[in-house]
């Protein structure tokens, strides 16, 4: 529906203007790459490539002596402790390639939100001058669940380690374990929200921080699902329906134990296989991340009734400067309202008031020109001729003067009498003027 000011802000875009349900994030995540293939699958296959292909280097060089000469699949799974460090370590990698794509999507969705154009290399510029706050977010987030994970697992492994009894081991783990990922889940779906909030909000790494967990009080649970349905189509299209014939492929081309250069160009067939489809389900995640930020906003702040209120000069504001901080200020949140009793500080820059704390109790200057303020009349008190009596007003009794004062009257003549006694000084009347 159109703003108070003629802003129709239905646009069809592939953000819905209001708050959404968990099936339209998932839907808008899939419509805005599908809008904007260029912008977020660019960025998302530099993002995987540099991923990938550092695994696959580890892969190839640090999984035990013999693979440094032959990589097979028998040298590999003879490897199972390190394959599932690198495993875990490759998890741990694109898990932080999504927190970073979802810092560069942010300002694209947003924008799809307000139905601004978005050009090629629009959310480049957006998040450039923010990137390093984004990396260093990012590492936060990802850092904070992990060491969560590891405190309450360590001393299992500590144990297992030394190797002491089966009993202590097992027992070890079934305690530490279970509240290691707990604590790991909790904590990352708290805090995913505060890489958006660096890019749109140009907040700090603390600020973001804080504004994750203002923004995930109360919708914890709603979080956690949406985020664990993007989990599942991402497995699904990024497995099943991506990876599998890059597999065939290589079995088909290179056979079940390759060696020499063919166990090499399996590899970079496997690799290739990871780079495209991590590519798709990239974007997908951090759009969802992005989304559900946005929809925190308009749930808890009421986002989307601001910009409505604000109309045209919302979409004026958003789309004025070339540098985008326009669009930037639609997302900074509006500062909190002074506490009870405080004094009322105007912003600085504002007209009319002082700002000077030492100025604050004198009164606000004079424009040019303007005629100086006159004191208000006294108020008449019976004692002389009253100035400039307002049309049709008696004249108030004087200090201790009787109910007909008023009308020009003793104190003690009956009512009405000073009519009678006013008549004298009409024109025409006995001993009056016109007499």
């Amino acid at each position: 529906m159109p703003g108070p000011d003629g802003w129709d802000d239905d646009v069809d875009g592939a953000v819905p203007f209001r708050p959404m349900s968990i099936s339209e994030m998932l839907d808008g995540a899939i419509a805005g790459i599908r809008r904007r293939p260029r912008t977020t699958l660019g960025m998302s296959v530099a993002i995987s490539t540099v991923v990938q292909v550092a695994g696959s280097v580890a892969a190839y060089f640090f999984v035990g002596d013999e693979a440094r000469g032959e990589v097979t699949p028998d040298v590999l799974l003879d490897s199972i402790g390190a394959q599932v460090t690198l495993g875990l370590a490759g998890l741990v990698l694109s898990a932080y390639g999504v927190l970073l794509m979802a810092g560069m999507m942010a300002p694209i969705l947003g924008r799809e939100l307000l139905g601004l154009p978005v050009e090629q290399g629009r959310a480049w510029r957006d998040v450039r001058p923010r990137l390093g706050r984004v990396a260093a977010t990012a590492g936060v987030v990802m850092v904070v669940p992990l060491l969560a994970l590891l405190l309450p697992t360590l001393p299992f492994l500590l144990l297992l380690a030394a190797g002491a009894h089966p009993a202590l081991v097992l027992l070890a783990g079934i305690l530490g374990v279970p509240v290691g990922v707990g604590l790991m889940v909790w904590l990352y779906i708290l805090l995913v929200q505060a890489v958006p909030a660096v890019v749109l909000e140009r907040q700090g790494v603390g600020g973001a921080l804080r504004r994750a967990r203002t923004l995930s009080k109360g919708r914890w649970l709603r979080t956690c699902g949406t985020l664990l349905l993007a989990l599942l189509v991402t497995v699904f299209m990024g497995f099943f329906a991506l990876r599998i014939p890059f597999l065939i492929v290589e079995l088909v081309a290179f056979g079940t134990k390759p060696e020499g250069g063919a166990a090499v160009a399996a590899l970079a067939v496997d690799t290739l296989g990871r780079i495209v489809s991590w590519s798709v389900v990239l974007p997908f995640d951090a759009g969802v991340i992005a989304l559900l930020y946005i929809d925190r906003r308009m749930r808890r702040e009421g986002l989307d009734l601001d910009l409505r209120t604000r109309g045209r000069s919302a979409a004026a504001l958003a789309g004025d400067d070339e540098g985008g901080e326009g669009f930037i200020d639609l997302w900074r949140p509006a500062p909190p309202p002074p506490p009870s009793g405080a004094p009322f500080t105007p912003p600085p820059g504002t007209t009319g008031f002082p700002t000077d704390p030492a100025m604050r109790t004198q009164p606000p200057p004079r424009p040019p020109h303007a005629p100086a303020p006159t004191a208000p009349p006294a108020p008449w008190t019976g004692q002389g001729p009253e100035t400039n009596p307002a049309p049709g007003a008696g004249h108030p009794p004087a200090p201790g003067a009787g109910p007909g004062a008023a009308f020009g009257g003793g104190g003690d003549s009956a009512p009405g009498a000073g009519f009678a006694a006013g008549a004298q000084g009409w024109p025409g009347s006995e001993g009056g003027v016109g007499s």
